[in-house]
């Protein structure tokens, strides 16, 4: 038994944090440790490390599994296209293979490949030292509420702007739109264009142009989006990557673009006047954010729905990466799904992801107590994975949100993931406070945190 809380649903997890301190603690124990570094290099030469004891080459079997577990986290919190491992010829060599293409983590090293627009490696270093190399690219984005703003919030179902002229909102509109279902980038462009002049419109010039959206952007051109779904390779290329540049220069503003994990969490950092503020969504899928102590964005990548957090061999796959034990399965609908059959609730398969979480709520609200337990073992989830989180993040605060989080289930998980830090982790559970916000003073919150995106000094 790795803790004494495990989820009613789902008793074979294992959580990671409890795994990696248990690992630790017998290292410790053993006297024989030996010092381990990983690295992960992204764009511009941003960089971050991860060190840690671990026994011998071939003395655990533990080790190269835990530290694949490790390794992957780090590379999809911080984004990069290079990995330099040193202290460990077996984990070097278990990575090389794993992100060789046909390995098993060629999924990961393909999608790093195009994000930054590099080819992938795993590289040996002769020395931990020469791994304990750290460059930020934490920069003062956000919190800039001076002069003529446009803030744009770019949705799969709808796309939110909002004129704010010195922090305040003067205009906001919500639009329903159809980008995922449209291969024609002359729409996106159109919609995204058509609504920051109706926002210009209620102002007397444009200052700045602050977006937040969905997917990974790298110096504000967009690498990975589910926005531009039916695009071609060509048309997203010719077209799309460098969309909301091409849009700003038309309005002529200066401008800056931010996934909308991090635009979340730097509102909720704003509206806390606090920093080292962790934004989780559990929605479609998991989304992350993340705001440092001095409330700046970082650079990271933050994809926290493809990170690990359960270090059982019989979790559950996700069908995009294929691999095991991911955030995706457990802080998402697909979590409520998976636990459905367990709870005694049958969910038709022809429904959609929205429809059986729906039917699970309806559950919820009627008082079913075998519905409850879905939210109680989502939120013993989260009480790990936030230790989990906690060792590569500094947090002080998490904020959660998303459909999953609303209802009576939402406070219920809350309440699990609390005990379970208070109970497994109490040190943590003195540092980081849960919230869950409510939905309108987040969405007036993201707006004006989108505008507040770019410095115009």
């Amino acid at each position: 038994m790795l803790t004494t809380i495990l989820p009613p649903l789902d008793p074979s997890f294992q959580p990671l944090e409890a795994v990696a301190r248990a690992y630790e603690r017998d290292v410790a124990a053993s006297g024989r440790g030996v010092p381990f570094g990983v690295c992960i290099v992204r764009n511009q030469g941003y960089c971050d490390f991860y060190c840690m004891d671990i026994f011998p080459d071939g003395e655990d079997a533990r080790t190269i599994p835990l530290l694949d577990r490790l390794v992957k986290f780090m590379l999809w919190s911080r984004g990069g296209y290079q990995i330099i491992v040193a202290g460990s010829r077996a984990v070097y060599d278990h990575l090389k293979d794993a992100y060789r293409e046909d390995g098993a983590r060629f999924f990961d090293a393909d999608f790093m490949a195009g994000v930054y627009e590099q080819p992938f490696q795993v590289i040996w270093a002769d020395s931990v030292e020469d791994v304990k190399v750290s460059r930020s690219s934490a920069s003062n984005v956000g919190r800039h509420l001076k002069g003529c703003r446009i803030g744009f919030d770019a949705g799969g179902s709808d796309r939110k702007v909002s004129a704010v002229i010195d922090g305040e909102a003067v205009y906001s509109e919500e639009v329903v739109w159809f980008p995922k279902i449209n291969s024609d980038p002359q729409y996106h462009y159109d919609g995204i264009l058509s609504a920051m002049k109706e926002a210009a419109a209620h102002m007397p010039r444009v200052d700045a142009i602050g977006v937040s959206s969905a997917g990974v952007y790298i110096d504000n051109k967009i690498m990975v989006a589910s926005l531009f779904l039916k695009l071609s390779r060509e048309d997203f290329a010719r077209r799309a990557k460098t969309m909301y540049i091409d849009i700003a220069k038309e309005i002529g503003a200066p401008l800056e673009v931010a996934n909308d994990g991090d635009v979340t969490a730097l509102a909720g950092a704003m509206e806390l006047n606090r920093g080292n503020v962790l934004g989780i969504a559990m929605g479609t899928s998991e989304a992350g954010g993340y705001v440092d102590k001095d409330m700046n964005i970082t650079g990271w990548l933050n994809e926290l729905a493809f990170a690990p957090v359960d270090f059982s061999p019989d979790a559950m796959a996700d069908e995009w990466s294929g691999d095991i034990g991911c955030g995706v399965k457990y802080f998402s609908q697909d979590g409520v799904i998976k636990l459905a059959p367990a709870a005694g609730i049958q969910l038709d398969e022809g429904l959609s992801p929205a429809e059986k979480l729906k039917i699970v709520q309806k559950e919820m609200a009627a008082g079913n107590p075998e519905a409850a337990k879905i939210y109680q073992s989502i939120g013993v989830y989260f009480g790990h994975a936030i230790a989990w989180y906690a060792r590569f993040y500094d947090i002080d605060h998490v904020l959660i949100m998303g459909r999953v989080t609303s209802g009576e289930g939402g406070a219920l998980l809350l309440q699990e993931a609390q005990r379970v830090l208070h109970q497994v982790y109490p040190e943590l559970s003195e540092k980081i406070t849960l919230h869950i916000p409510d939905e309108a003073s987040r969405r007036v919150g993201q707006s004006v945190a989108a505008a507040s995106l770019p410095d115009i000094g």
